[in-house]
């Protein structure tokens, strides 16, 4: 069957990005669904005859989702050991994973009913790199928009501390400290003042509501459970304080916010990582051509900036990249960085270069 085929073929793709990402147990885990996934239980038979696109709805990490959850709540003990890394043969991984499902179909299935909220904090590091290098071209003072904020986790970025390769941004008390592995040169130290922090999203998540929490920590892949305990600080410090977010189209909210009357002296930023390919195509020509106004209005005194952290996905990887204006209109790549904010390396080498310049999937339009 076509689209069987189709659907499986979606966790082989999963499968190369997972190796990438350094996420061994997930690869796996897809290579035993696309070859051993049965229709025993409504959750296999509703995977593989998935109608939509299913690399670009994310059907595998709606799954695995499901799946964590499944074991985070000490169900499923065969599947658990295949997440334990207990478990490593692709047959004996199929025959836990089907049997789990079997036995727990009504858990799974309701994950694939919506796109998973991988809210990253890990990602402000990639941002806050964008963020310094607009701050030297204009300035320390930023007002800070974000589409695609999700649960708003990286709208705490005005309340990281971030250690980039040892140049120092944020405040130094601060409860979450963003150290990616840095290769090459880190950035020259450069003030970063934000004065304001709002974001968007069309389904937000409140952080705070133990139930989504719980439903995020189920988004972490397993095997960096770096990643999880960071997720926890993060979401405590916005018990302590809550971040502006709020439900609306990203085209709508962009068109508003570019519109309101600008402080002297403070540069607007638009932001967002690992969002712009789940735009609607209509969504995202707006959202350019708003800003390519706002750009034609902006001046020295009120500057526009753009920073974005979106995928390169022939090398499972993403590119940091920013433009503003007066004065910086092209866009100036600066890095590129684990999807997860692992790693930041700076600048972008040829065996990058080549598959971002592909006009396909491989490559990320925004401007």
């Amino acid at each position: 069957m076509a689209g069987e085929e189709n659907n499986r073929g979606a966790f082989r793709i999963q499968e190369f990005y997972c190796r990438h990402m350094d996420a061994p147990m997930y690869a796996r885990l897809c290579t035993a669904v696309a070859e051993g996934l049965t229709r025993e239980s409504r959750t296999g038979a509703r995977i593989l005859d998935w109608p939509g696109e299913p690399t670009r709805d994310a059907l595998p990490l709606r799954f695995f989702g499901g799946l964590h959850a499944l074991v985070r709540a000490g169900q499923g003990e065969g599947l658990a050991a295949v997440f334990r890394g207990e478990v490593t043969d692709r047959d004996a991984i199929a025959a836990a994973l089907n049997a789990a499902l079997v036995a727990h179909d009504d858990v799974v299935l309701p994950w694939l009913d919506g796109p998973p909220q991988t809210n990253e904090p890990g990602r402000s590091g990639a941002l806050m790199l964008g963020l310094t290098a607009i701050a030297r071209q204009h300035g320390p003072k930023i007002e800070l928009l974000e589409i695609g904020s999700s649960a708003g986790l990286n709208l705490l970025i005005d309340r990281y501390a971030f250690d980039l390769g040892g140049t120092r941004v944020g405040p130094a008390d601060a409860p979450v400290t963003i150290r990616p592995e840095w290769k090459g040169d880190p950035p020259a130290p450069t003030p970063v003042d934000i004065v304001s922090v709002r974001g968007c999203d069309v389904q937000p998540l409140d952080a705070t509501d133990p139930a989504v929490e719980e439903r995020l920590l189920s988004y972490v892949w397993p095997e960096t459970p770096v990643r999880a305990e960071r997720l926890k600080k993060a979401i405590a410090m916005q018990r302590e304080r809550h971040v502006d977010l709020v439900r609306a189209d990203a085209a709508d909210w962009i068109e508003a916010r570019l519109a309101e009357p600008q402080d002297a002296g403070v540069t607007r930023v638009l932001m967002h990582s690992v969002v712009w390919q789940y735009l609607p195509a209509a969504v995202a020509d707006r959202i350019r051509d708003a800003m390519r106004a706002a750009a034609e209005r902006a001046t020295a005194e009120r500057p526009l900036g753009w920073v974005m952290m979106e995928p390169n996905r022939a090398f499972a990887q993403q590119i940091v990249r920013v433009r503003s204006w007066p004065g910086h209109a092209d866009w100036d790549v600066l890095a590129t960085a684990h999807a997860h904010g692992t790693w930041v390396k700076m600048g972008i080498g040829e065996e990058d270069r080549r598959p971002y310049d592909l006009p396909d999937s491989a490559k990320v339009e925004a401007g």
